[in-house]
């Protein structure tokens, strides 16, 4: 082996032991001994004799250390920031333009010229696509961050709605079970359990919501939107083009918060199949109750190619917060390939409330002012 093939190789040589030792000295530094040692090897080249121009076996190697040195350039800039950053992708750019001397003399300033448009030519595409990834990176942990203390607020009006609504409503059974009591004693114990009743509710609510503040993944919170308004979903889905939903609800009220739930969890899914699976041509939505459970399937007939690759026990930010929240109310949550082009998104819900009993009209007054109030 020439002394020529020794040095065209000390790059890539270096190049698997100096990744591996990313995780403990960073991006920034493995670029910065990666370029210092090209930096080196040119030097060495100068001293030496320069590379003939039709050595393949320099040539070759030569072109692949360039490429490490642009994917160096790249992830630095991607993961880090500051000072650091900077002067490696400086070494490693500097060492790519000086790559072209390995060659040949710089003998006036044509050559210099002929240098720095070679350096410039590569460099620059790497240190923009560097820094366009961290600016996406960047926008997408902000997102993130806004969107959880923006979820974690939302919760707050979930709390209101549900535990606010059953107290509201205990309240004025309350009132109207302390006159039967001297009226209609039968009717007045009737009453009472239904205030239980809404006290356990209201109770049930009161220690998800709280579970769901714990959890690292928040969920989001419209007007609290229910079963009834998946249908004008539906509709718009379909007509805005692409894929027919189809959906199979149950005619049963369900409980506030599993009601929310399935509409959120329906609504990530189409917009799921909107920007995943632009081949998708059917998409079916079921909800069913099994005994004291009650089952969703959401299944389009068509992914988008290289989906089975991804990571999609969720999926982006969506689908991971549905799965909190639906591990939160203690059911369980699935997302991935069905069959053969099929995806499928599955949740299991338990049933803990029913259909909450009927409340006489003075009551139902008097709750809608108990909840102007606290409004």
């Amino acid at each position: 082996m020439t002394m020529t093939q020794i040095l065209s190789g000390v790059v890539l040589v270096l190049a698997p032991p100096a990744w591996l030792a990313r995780r403990r000295y960073g991006t920034a530094v493995v670029t910065s001994a990666l370029g210092a040692s090209s930096v080196a090897v040119t030097v060495a080249v100068w001293i030496l004799g320069r590379w003939a121009e039709g050595d393949r076996w320099a040539g070759l190697l030569g072109l692949v250390e360039l490429a490490v040195l642009l994917l160096s350039v790249i992830i630095t800039l991607r993961g880090e920031d500051g000072p650091r950053c900077a002067a490696a992708a400086w070494t490693a750019c500097g060492a790519i333009a000086l790559w072209l001397t390995r060659f040949s003399f710089v003998e006036g300033p044509g050559d210099v010229l002929t240098i720095f448009g070679f350096g410039s030519m590569l460099s620059l595409p790497a240190v923009l696509i560097g820094l366009y990834l961290r600016g996406l990176d960047e926008g997408r942990n902000k997102a993130v961050v806004e969107a959880r203390r923006a979820q974690r607020l939302e919760l707050a009006h979930d709390l209101h709605d549900f535990v606010a609504h059953d107290v509201s409503g205990m309240v004025a059974q309350a009132q109207a079970g302390a006159y039967l009591a001297s009226v209609d004693p039968a009717r007045a114990v009737a009453m009472f359990e239904r205030i239980e009743q809404a006290g356990q509710r209201a109770l049930a609510s009161l220690d998800r919501t709280v579970q769901l503040l714990r959890t690292e993944e928040g969920t989001g919170r419209g007007p609290q939107p229910g079963l009834s308004e998946l249908a004008e979903v539906a509709e718009r889905f379909t007509a805005s083009g692409g894929a027919e939903v189809r959906m199979d609800l149950p005619d049963q009220p369900v409980p506030r918060e599993l009601g929310g739930t399935i509409h959120r969890i329906v609504v990530e899914a189409l917009t799921n199949v909107r920007r995943h699976a632009h081949g998708a041509r059917r998409i079916d939505v079921q909800a069913r109750r099994v005994g004291v459970w009650l089952e969703l399937t959401v299944t389009n007939d068509g992914r988008a190619p290289g989906a089975d690759s991804r990571p999609r026990h969720g999926g982006g930010s969506g689908l991971p917060g549905l799965a909190a929240r639906v591990e939160a109310l203690g059911g369980t949550f699935e997302a991935g390939a069905y069959e053969q082009q099929a995806w499928r998104v599955t949740a299991r819900l338990p049933l803990a409330g029913r259909e909450e009993p009927e409340q006489p009209e003075t009551s139902m007054r008097t709750s809608a002012g108990a909840g102007e109030k606290s409004g």
